[in-house]
Order: C-alpha cells, then sequence, then structure tokens
C-alpha cells in the first residue's frame, strides 16, 4: 500500500529526514514512533504531497505521489496534528467543504458527513460552531474530515495531542474501528501505550533515522533490555539478596534488582530470601517495554 524509498529533508543545512524508508502492507496500523523534532511531521507530509523531498520515492497503491498527486490523493485521507477546521463554520459544513476538495457533493456528501458525525458521537452537536467545541471534539472532526472521500490509507500525525483522558479513549475506540475495517494507517505518536496497544508494526525514529523496525514482540526480541524486580520487605533496612545485583533503598525498604527475563528469576528470588529471613511486603514486577528499548537505543526518554 505505502513504500517510502529513501527520502530525506533537509532545512538550512539541517537535516530533519535522513534517508527514511520502511513499507506497510495494505490493513496494517503502523506506528512511527519517536521523541519530538524526531521527523514526524516532516515525514508525514512528504508522504502526504505537502512537501517534497529533496531525494526519494513515495508510493502509493503503486503510484508515485510527486507524479501522479492528484490521483494518488484520491487513496489517501490526511489527519494533520494541527486542527485543519474553519471555527466560524459547523462540524456538518466544514465536514462538507473538505469532501468538495475530493469531489463529494449533493445528498451523497451529505450522507457520508452524517454517517461520520454519528460514528465520532458528535450527530447532537453538528450543527454547533466548531469553535464552541472541546479540543478532543475538534480532534474527533479533524479525523472525520479526513474520512470523506473514504480513503484506504490514512495518515495521522499524533491526533491525540492534548486532549483529555475521555476523549483519548473515545480516539482509541474509532481507530480499532478502521483497524477492523481493514484501513491501512500510518500512525505518529511519543506515547508509548498508543504504540504498544495499536501498532502491528512499529518504526523508531530519532534525529531524521528510522533506527529500529518491527513488531513489539520484534523489536524486544532484537534489543534485550532488563526488566525490574522491586521488593518491599520489613525488617534490617540493610538487608540485600545474595545471587543478585541490587540496589537497596533504606528509607522505603525497597530492593530494586535489575534482570533480564524477570519471571524466570523470581521463584528463586522469594526462595532466597525466605532462607535469608527476609520478610516479603510486596513484589512488583516491571517488565522492560517500548520505552525500555527506546532508551537502550538513544539514551534518552521519548518526550523529550
Amino acid at each position: 500500500m505505502l513504500s517510502v524509498q529513501a527520502i530525506s529533508k533537509s532545512f538550512k543545512h539541517q537535516k530533519a529526514v535522513n534517508e527514511i524508508s520502511f513499507e506497510i502492507q495494505p490493513g496494517m496500523f503502523y506506528g512511527l514512533l519517536g521523541p519530538n523534532g524526531a521527523g514526524k511531521t516532516t515525514t508525514i507530509q512528504i508522504i502526504s504531497a505537502i512537501m517534497p523531498p529533496d531525494g526519494g520515492k513515495v508510493l502509493i497503491a503503486g503510484i508515485d505521489v510527486y507524479e501522479q498527486t492528484n490521483k494518488v490523493k484520491m487513496h489517501m485521507g490526511v489527519v494533520p496534528q494541527e486542527i485543519a477546521l474553519y471555527d466560524e463554520l459547523n462540524a456538518l459544513e466544514n465536514l462538507l467543504f473538505w469532501g468538495s476538495l475530493y469531489g463529494k457533493t449533493g445528498s451523497d456528501a451529505k450522507r457520508q458527513a452524517a454517517h461520520l458525525l454519528a460514528w465520532v458521537g458528535l450527530e447532537d452537536r453538528q450543527h454547533d460552531a466548531v469553535k464552541t467545541y472541546s479540543g478532543g471534539m475538534k480532534r474527533r472532526v479533524n479525523m472525520a474530515s479526513a474520512l470523506m472521500h473514504n480513503p484506504t490509507l490514512i495518515l495521522m500525525d499524533e491526533p491525540t495531542v492534548g486532549i483529555d483522558p475521555q476523549s483519548r479513549n473515545k480516539i482509541y475506540e474509532l481507530l480499532n474501528e478502521l483497524k477492523i475495517q481493514g484501513k491501512t494507517i500510518l500512525y505518529t505518536t511519543h506515547y508509548m501505550q498508543e504504540a504498544e496497544q495499536m501498532c502491528d508494526k512499529i518504526g523508531i525514529i530519532d534525529k531524521g533515522k528510522i533506527i529500529a523496525e518491527g513488531s513489539l514482540g520484534e523489536l524486544s526480541a532484537a534489543h534485550t533490555v532488563a526488566d525490574r524486580i522491586i521488593i518491599t520487605y520489613i525488617g534490617d533496612p540493610s538487608t540485600v539478596i545474595s545471587g543478585y545485583q541490587s540496589t537497596t533503598n533504606i528509607d522505603t525498604r525497597e530492593i530494586t534488582i535489575v534482570i533480564k527475563d524477570a519471571k524466570h528469576h523470581l521463584s528463586d528470588i522469594v526462595n532466597k530470601c525466605a532462607l535469608q529471613g527476609i520478610e516479603i511486603h510486596n513484589i512488583d514486577v516491571r517488565h522492560a517495554g517500548l520505552e525500555a528499548v527506546f532508551l537502550h537505543l538513544t539514551g534518552r526518554q521519548l518526550r523529550d
């Protein structure tokens, strides 16, 4: 469905995108994950024909985006990070406007707009000016406007930024429905939970390059990082567990063991605690997830 081939883009001799390549198969939910300034938005703008690359190619359904732009845009819906709505118009008018840009007019456009507004849960507010909407409501209308022409490929650039948890959960529901419908989705985010829960495949981008790619399981296997076992105990504040490298916080009575494959060591640790007379109050096993993989690769937090 989407083939990105060695695209690059520079601004004042600073490479924002540096020979990025990846493929997205039909029906795949692909997450482009990285910190702010990593090159996610520039990549989306290049793919969506907003900003031509300095080099490389983008093909959608086998069509070169910059050779047949008008044709390829019919396959593609774009949900930008910035809200692309007219505040003085209501939700219905906004959808009809965006639909008209793709040749959707008349009763067909009205049916599609009504369907989408009901789908995003805004049927009862469709005649209210967008300027009266909350941030989460605007995000949902923004998503609906990108679907007026029923595209097969949907590009979403951080669509849940700056909204409340309830609105974010609603958008998650809508994304799952799009996935069930078989839509192909390219989704940029810096939220770990989003990528872990929704993506079939993840590309980690940093400093304009994709530094790792694969499913969550593949990334975890390829870049093995340690889990943490945190034991809260009762008794001697200088307690250590023999045979394991650990740190002890005597104020909170916590022992932290950093170890790979924590689940395989848990029973042994519990047995050693019993033999040493360490009274366990609580054990918390924190498995290394996507953020740990990213830290392993880049040495910095995703939200830097």
